[in-house]
């Protein structure tokens, strides 16, 4: 009996080892098909990722805000009142003194006129003030300053101004003083408004008083 089984074994043994390859080379195909398709899965979506990128990047891009290419608005026009900045600085030197009036529009010396005068200790700060115009110098008028506040009087005198008197510049009748320790440069059309035309008496008073405190 043992026998026959023996013979029945070793008959069906090559029949069950090429089952059992057959079965181990199924298992592996399907694993290797498995993967296979994970992988194909896989670089199909990072196809359709890469095609993603690169249509975004491709994607025209939005054109500037409108409001940074609008034209900006222009500064405001001067209005012709100076900031002190273009002063040339107060004239220091000896006055030749010219007498030529015309109320022509044109300022001349011999005319009370009405600028902006830098203050003496801040030319960067001012205020508009009748001058005297006495003279040139170059491109420039000179011009001496003018007041109604009263530096000489019974309880003190001031020898840095002189009385003049009250005329038309002045139409409340004041006296004035005109300062003979400064003068300024005026540019020609850098005048307010003419005021009027200082007698020529009063002028070559003004201009003696001048030379005998500056000579």
């Amino acid at each position: 009996m043992l026998e026959i089984l023996k013979k029945i074994f070793f008959a069906l043994l090559p029949f069950l080892q090429k089952a059992a390859e057959d079965a181990l080379n199924d298992a592996t195909a399907s694993k290797g098909g498995s993967e296979s398709s994970q992988k194909s899965e896989s670089h199909k979506g990072e196809s359709r990722q890469g095609e993603a990128r690169t249509s975004g990047s491709s994607a025209p891009k939005p054109s500037a805000s409108k409001s940074s290419s609008a034209p900006k608005p222009s500064a405001p026009a001067s209005t012709g009142a100076s900031d002190g900045s273009d002063y040339p600085g107060d004239y220091r030197d000896m006055i030749n003194f010219e007498y030529s009036p015309s109320l022509d529009g044109d300022a001349d010396p011999g005319e009370i006129v009405w600028t902006w005068v830098p203050f003496e200790e801040d030319h960067s700060q001012g205020k508009d003030r009748p001058v005297l115009l006495v003279g040139r110098d170059g491109e420039y008028l000179l011009a001496l300053m003018m007041t109604s506040k009263d530096h000489n009087n019974r309880e003190h005198a001031d020898s840095n101004y002189l009385d003049i008197g009250s005329g038309p510049w002045d139409p409340q009748g004041r006296a004035s003083e005109v300062k003979l320790n400064r003068v300024i440069r005026v540019r020609p059309d850098a005048m307010r408004r003419e005021g009027a035309i200082m007698p020529e008496d009063t002028f070559r008073l003004i201009e003696r008083a001048w030379t005998r405190h500056n000579g």
